[in-house]
């Protein structure tokens, strides 16, 4: 049976419940939402984001998402988990903001939209709904958003192997050019395979495939220039003797994960494998501390210190890790500075790193599960020094 990455209407119904009780809690009559993420969210509505607004609006009774005609049967192909309400274009003579405030025509009690929406937004929201009692920022669905359901979970999982894959299949394109002799292949065409690996992948073993942004993709990056963290891949080829970062993931029905592997091509060197080794503790000391009741700050203090009591300090450039959701990249921060406990059913990366200058750059990253019995990794490709020789 093949593997659906469409959430059913009685999730929809469960985030809708719980977003109503925070809101009631909170005194917000009416809650708007206009980031890709919160929508792919609370209607499993996927588009692709541009100027025009798409609004998630729920009140205490009903649901309803603002779009631009050209999304109409967009929306009614994907079954979204919200009425429309449909606006021609943007910016509009029927100004879309008036048309959803025309929705709720007489409507005076409190009005919140996210934290994350535009400033730009914030007058047309506050002239569309004059009679409001207060229009306020919420961050009540972000905070829901932290805790995944079983059905998230179950996404996330699968999008873990997906990602893990991703990385083996890179380092068999690598290993087969190695055994032909001649060039082997450029950071671009490595990223490039991978991808189109893991999206071929899933119209081949999935049903009802979300389309996403970001839907699979990746860093690629090897010798000097995997120094440079975020490195965007280039035409420049693998080398023998040089390390190289597979940092590649997807998303399974909007939901992230992210395999990321350091890799030698032939034996490493002395100084490679003591680079190494502590890249390696640092990742295994961070993974391990992603304890619910803990806090992200306490795993990230943990991990960086033994960096530097190993004397690689001024070689550290970014914290232990994020959290994963619809994102790659979303709250909880496991950084000094984020005091969030740890609870069941979050998600963050674990990926310390170092990077010398000139040199290379060593970083194993896994998707990790905070779970009431410890941290479980749903990536799981192999990392031990001699797993991850390609020769």
């Amino acid at each position: 049976m093949a593997f659906s990455q469409r959430l059913g209407a009685d999730f929809y119904v469960k985030i809708h419940r719980e977003i109503r009780a925070r809101m009631e809690a909170a005194g917000i009559d009416l809650l708007l939402l206009d980031s890709n993420d919160d929508v792919i969210y609370t209607t499993g509505f996927s588009h692709y984001t541009t100027e025009r607004p798409v609004v998630f609006a729920i009140t205490a009774t009903d649901a309803f998402l603002l779009i631009p005609e050209l999304e109409r049967t967009h929306a009614a192909h994907q079954k979204i988990a919200a009425e429309p309400i449909v606006y021609f274009e943007f910016p509009g003579i029927d100004k879309p903001f008036d048309v959803l405030g025309r929705a709720f025509s007489g409507f005076k009690g409190t009005v919140a939209y996210s934290h994350t929406i535009s400033l730009a937004r914030v007058q047309p929201i506050e002239a569309a709904f004059a009679n409001a009692e207060r229009v306020i920022p919420s961050n009540i669905v972000q905070q829901m958003r932290l805790r995944k359901h079983p059905e998230e979970i179950a996404l996330h999982r699968e999008a873990a192997r997906l990602s893990d894959r991703m990385v083996e299949v890179g380092v068999e394109l690598i290993r087969e050019a190695m055994r032909r002799g001649g060039s082997l292949p450029s950071e671009v065409e490595i990223e490039s395979h991978v991808s189109r690996h893991a999206m071929r992948t899933m119209h081949e073993e999935h049903e009802d495939v979300l389309l996403v942004q970001g839907l699979a993709s990746g860093l690629v990056y090897s010798g000097a220039r995997s120094a440079f963290p975020h490195g965007m891949p280039t035409g420049n080829p693998v080398k023998a003797g040089e390390s190289i970062i597979l940092s590649l993931g997807c998303r399974v029905g909007g939901r992230a994960a992210e395999s990321e592997r350091t890799l030698f091509i032939g034996e490493p060197s002395k100084v490679q494998q003591e680079h190494y080794a502590v890249a390696f503790e640092a990742q295994r000391m961070a993974t391990a501390a992603l304890i619910a009741g803990k806090t992200c700050a306490s795993a990230d203090n943990l991990a960086l210190a033994y960096i530097r009591d190993s004397g690689m300090g001024e070689y550290l450039l970014h914290r232990v890790g994020h959290g994963m959701g619809i994102m790659f990249h979303e709250p909880p921060w496991v950084e000094g500075g984020d005091q969030t406990v740890l609870e069941s059913g979050m998600i963050t990366s674990s990926e310390p790193a170092i990077f010398v200058p000139g040199f290379a750059g060593y970083r194993i990253a896994d998707t990790v599960l905070i779970t009431a019995d410890g941290p479980d990794s749903m990536t799981v490709y192999p990392r031990r020094i001699d797993e991850v020789v390609i020769q």
